[in-house]
This record gives structure tokens, sequence and C-alpha cells, in this order.
């Protein structure tokens, strides 16, 4: 057994434990540090080296089987795939600085701009009211003294259901909801933002959805590009009130 790996060493770091152990063969594998058609590591070996548990381990394992990057054979153990491509993944939690989670929405605006774009293109009735129910989910969410986070991060994901093209809402959902930043830089436990801060989200979130409603796609991209930047810039500076990093 190659006592190089980084898998196997004790694990320390703040991100849940499965996401580490996934990390960690994924680099080892990507590295050449275990070889196509290798065997990983049996279950006692890694439970042993890292202290974390059974189901831990099984939990990762099924992760690098759905990125294609091993294969398992009945009763012989588990294997690097033959024809290993580096997966896509975007590693950030509720664990992730502030840093991170700024960067990550740098990457969804890029996104989200033209999914509003194409959404005031293409939708249909039906998927407007979608999106309109959930806009008025999030006002009621808001009303209830709540921050919303489902219901905003699902008022997104809609949009991008309404591009009709389903790579859209596939990445949104991959990134998931703590791509909304009120949720990833203080976790669940965050103290609620200030009304005034979620009316402004809920303003912005408006002008969205009236320009997907009259198909205006200059207009929808603009109010999208104007929401997450404004989104950026109240979360840094208020992180930086709050002395988070």
């Amino acid at each position: 057994m190659n006592k190089n790996l980084s898998l196997l060493k004790p694990i320390e770091a703040p991100r849940g434990l499965t996401a580490e152990i996934v990390a960690r063969l994924t680099a080892d594998i990507i590295s050449g540090k275990l070889l196509p058609g290798s065997r990983l590591p049996t279950e006692q070996e890694m439970i042993a080296a890292t202290g974390v548990s059974r189901t831990v381990i099984r939990e990762a394992v099924a992760a690098l089987r759905a990125d294609k990057l091993v294969v398992s054979r009945q009763g012989i153990g588990t294997f690097v795939a033959e024809k290993v491509r580096r997966p896509f993944r975007v590693e950030f939690d509720e664990h992730s600085s502030l840093r991170d989670v700024l960067n990550v929405m740098e990457l969804r605006t890029g996104i989200e701009v033209e999914a509003a774009g194409l959404a005031a293109e293409r939708a249909t009735p039906a998927q407007i009211r979608k999106i309109t129910e959930r806009f008025e989910a999030i006002q009621t969410a808001i009303d209830a003294g709540e921050n919303a986070v489902d219901q905003d991060f699902t008022f997104h994901c809609e949009i991008a259901e309404a591009t009709n093209n389903p790579q859209f809402k596939v990445f949104l959902e991959y990134l998931g909801s703590v791509v909304i930043p009120r949720q990833t830089v203080w976790g669940r436990s965050a103290p609620l933002l200030r009304r005034n801060n979620l009316t402004l989200f809920q303003r912005e979130h408006a002008k969205i959805l009236s320009a997907i409603r009259t198909h205006d796609v200059a207009k929808a991209r603009t109010a999208m590009h104007a929401h997450l930047g404004a989104s950026r810039d109240r979360h840094q500076k208020l992180a930086a009130e709050l002395g988070i990093k």
C-alpha cells in the first residue's frame, strides 16, 4: 500500500468528512499516485488511517463511482477507472471563506445573467406563473420573519428552468442553496438580516420578474446582473463590519 497517499492521513479539515475523503481520493487519482487499474485501499485500511466511519468511506467511494473515477468489482474491491477524466467540482460550503463565497458568486453571475435573458426570451406562460409563485413565496417568508434562503434559491432555479435548457438548472442545483450568501457566510445559524436588506433583495427580484414577464431580454439580463452584483457588495460590506473573512 502506498504510504504517500494523501488519503491515508488523519482528517482534521473543517469541511464535511465525506467531502474531504472524496477530495483526497480524487487528488490521489488525478495526480497519478493511484494509477488506472490500481486497487484502492480497503475499507478497513482507510478507516484505520483516517479515523472516519465505514459509512463515510462508503459514501465517498459511491461519489467517486458517480464521477466515474472508480469501479467496484464484487468480492474483489474498488479500482481506479482505466480512463480517468477530472470531474467538475466546486469545493465550497458553510465553512468556506468569504473570498471563496464571493468567487462562486462571480461564477454564478456569468451563468444567471444569461439564464435571465434566455428565460425572458423563452419562458412559457406556465413557467412565468411558477417564477411569480416563487417570488411570492420569498415575500411570505420575509413577512414571517425568516431569511427566505430556500425560497430565494428556488426562485433562481425556476428562472433557470424557464431557459428551457436543462443544463442551467442542473448547474444551479449542483451548487445548491449555499450559493445564497446569507446562508453561506453565516450558515443556518445566521442572524436574521435586517428587514430593509431583505426588502432590497425583493425589489431587485421584482425587476427581474417584471422583465421576464414582458419578455424584455436586455432588461432581464441587466436586472439579474445588478441584483447579483449588489448582493455581493452588501454581503462583503456586512461581513467586513462583523469581522468575517
